[in-house]
């Protein structure tokens, strides 16, 4: 294959180191590649090791809810979430708040946050054996420590706050009660959110060891889809390139008997497996995770994850990978990979050299069988055939094809073009590549319903445009980033600094700029770390102070990114591909007094654009802490806080924005 481009992307000399913007803005919720009919040689994939994990004997861990009586799960460990595996279980409180939280071992309080984002109120304590559990989403803790919490955050002035302590300082006994459940911070309802993390971070699951007899399940997962996907150039499902989905439309058989695909899949070259489903527990409706695939080709273990064990919090991002990040986003599906795909490192699987991906030969026969299992043992069995094809160019054709048209995507390094033709020839018309004044002939790869399919290898040499017939495209993509090194991209309106950790795979970027709207690649791609985005404005921003990035949506919404202006030119990170403008923030935040009284007090807040960054609040000139929920917008008072000044005579609230927008009112209490 001729080498159409022999340049690289150009390297800045330097890039802009970004500043984030610290501020109240919300988090994610805790609530944040042999021929497989011989036996694979079964090893880990190539990533990161974990360090040894303390052996937990069953009934260790008491449970911290309700112990000893039935309970119910509202996610379990290792769900797919965007942007992250669900860390923990999510202990449903009965759809209220404040039931007992007991500490599950003897250990100490290690740490503990107050935030109105991610965990919310969250405490940590540190076992003996090293083992730290974690407790979020509280409504209050209680004890000693809470004193110290409410003293320190008087002294700072503060409600959002995390503090560290000693072994020493803050000792708890198992089954001693350490706060009260909540609904605080990223949660959707109210819960407790536990994990169980070891020393280096990692997030375990604690279903793993068995013993809590409060949860019950008895539930085999279901199966909603599965899919077959071509991985190379040559590879081919059902005669196509791409990824096949199949829906089972019949019921699982009795006796646990699973799900039996009855027509025989064709496909040849190397391909991926894939797979949707979800778990459930007794007497739940809510759908939970998987926390054990394996699959089987001709009855020899091939490919198993397990996940029971997440580095945290730079593992948990792998999600984007271990997933199909793109169908996804664009069709809505959540696809599990069953192969470890480029850019993953992961330590949950267990594959042989191939990766899990799957080599099919012409005339072989692959039988697979597919387990997907719950922390409890049960499972449910997928059975399906693949028979290995001999590659061969097809066609069939569509009355309803009447003229030429041209479009193309990028799949793993592959040009994918599709040509409409109504030619009615036996073979589809050629397609031409063009890079300056070098050309390439391609031949259509198989025609269907009129519509040729062109594969082509980018890495041989990126085109400038592609013509069939009398029709011309463009190709948009302007350089291929590398995956895995530092590397500066620049246009005469932006900079994008990549990391060695910014990017999962290969990139080829496209980026766009119009009447102050910047466009960088496709929300469908994922980043593993962030990229600095650099935008470089038309004209002079006046008003540099109260302006920022803020990434925006097709349907008009907006969210602050933020950013450092020097010169004319504006950097932030950013941890998604999107569209973005540079907007300025001159509006005040709002602020009325809802209540008073002996009960304590009430603000509803509210900011139009950028967020609110900090308040403060004065009686008769002292500090009185306020707490601030998100999901209201409100602030208030609390109870128990005799700390602070009585809630009497006059007061001052202060606003400050992301932008540095002041609002002040005067109240009377």
């Amino acid at each position: 294959m001729p080498d159409l481009l022999n340049t690289r992307p150009r390297r800045l000399l330097s890039v802009a180191i970004p500043v984030l913007l610290l501020g109240l803005q919300p988090a994610s919720c805790g609530g944040q590649e042999p021929d497989s009919t011989k036996e694979p040689q079964v090893s880990r994939a190539t990533a990161p090791t974990p360090g040894k994990r303390p052996e937990v004997p069953q009934g260790y861990f008491l449970f911290p809810i309700k112990p000893g009586q039935q309970n119910f799960l509202a996610a379990s460990m290792g769900e797919l979430r965007p942007n992250h595996f669900h860390g923990g279980l999510d202990i449903k409180t009965d759809g209220r708040v404040d039931l007992p939280v007991y500490a599950a071992a003897e250990g100490y309080i290690s740490r503990m946050k107050q935030s109105s984002f991610g965990y919310g109120n969250v405490l940590y304590i540190t076992h003996p054996n090293g083992l730290t559990t974690v407790y979020g989403h509280l409504n209050h803790f209680r004890g000693p420590v809470a004193e110290e919490m409410r003293r320190q955050q008087y002294e700072k002035k503060t409600y959002e706050l995390e503090l560290f302590f000693k072994p020493e300082q803050f000792p708890v006994k198992r089954g001693e009660v350490v706060a009260l459940s909540g609904n605080t911070g990223g949660s959707a309802g109210p819960h407790l959110h536990w994990e169980v993390r070891t020393a280096e971070g990692g997030q375990l699951n604690p279903l793993q060891w068995g013993g809590f007899q409060e949860i019950q399940d008895h539930v085999a997962p279901s199966l909603q889809a599965f899919a077959v996907e071509a991985l190379d150039i040559n590879a081919r499902v059902q005669g196509r390139f791409g990824k096949a989905v199949f829906v089972p439309k019949a019921p699982p058989l009795p006796n646990g008997g699973g799900y039996v695909w009855a027509d025989t899949i064709a496909a040849n070259g190397t391909v991926g497996l894939l797979v949707q489903g979800f778990d459930r527990f007794d007497q739940a409706w809510n759908k939970n995770g998987f926390q054990k695939v394996e699959v089987l080709v001709n009855g020899q273990p091939h490919y198993a994850h397990v996940i029971d064990d997440i580095p945290f919090p730079e593992g948990s991002r792998q999600v984007n990978q271990h997933m199909d990040y793109e169908w996804r986003a664009t069709q809505g599906r959540q696809l599990e990979k069953l192969f470890v795909d480029d850019g993953n490192g992961l330590s949950i699987y267990q594959t042989g050299p191939s990766k899990g991906k799957l080599r099919v030969e012409p005339g072989q026969v692959y039988r697979v069988e597919i387990r997907m299992s719950d922390s409890y043992g049960n499972v449910t069995p997928l059975r399906f055939v693949l028979r290995g094809t001999e590659p061969a160019y097809r066609k069939t054709r569509s009355a309803a094809v009447k003229t030429q048209s041209l479009r193309y995507d990028i799949s793993r390094n592959l040009l994918v073009a599709t040509a409409a033709d109504p030619d009615t020839a036996s073979v589809g018309g050629n397609l031409t590549l063009y890079r300056g004044n070098r050309r390439l002939t391609l031949k259509p790869s198989y025609t269907e319903q009129s519509q040729n399919v062109y594969l082509y290898d980018l890495r041989a040499g990126r085109p400038d445009s592609l013509q069939f017939g009398s029709v011309t495209k463009r190709f948009d993509q302007q350089a291929l980033i590398p995956a895995g090194r530092e590397f500066g991209f620049s246009t005469a309106n932006l900079n994008l600094g990549f990391g060695p950790n910014t990017l999962f795979d290969t990139l080829f970027v496209q980026t766009s700029y119009k009447q102050g709207l910047w466009t960088v690649q496709q929300p469908r791609t994922p980043l593993y770390g962030t990229l600095a985005l650099t935008l470089k404005p038309e004209t002079p921003v006046l008003d540099q102070r109260r302006s920022a990035i803020y990434s925006v949506t097709p349907k008009g919404g907006r969210a602050y990114v933020g950013g450092k202006w020097q010169g004319n030119t504006i950097t932030a990170p950013i941890k998604t591909f999107g569209q973005f403008r540079i907007l300025t923030d001159t509006i005040p935040p709002s602020a009325r007094l809802l209540s008073k009284g002996p009960g304590g007090v009430v603000f509803k807040i509210g900011d139009d654009l950028s967020g609110i960054a900090s308040y403060q609040l004065e009686v008769n000139g002292q500090f009185r802490l306020l707490r601030f929920e998100h999901k209201n917008a409100t602030l208030f008072s609390e109870r128990d806080d005799k700390l602070g000044p009585p809630l009497r005579g006059p007061a001052t609230l202060r606003l400050t924005d992301q932008a540095g927008n002041e609002k002040v009112i005067h109240v009377t209490l």
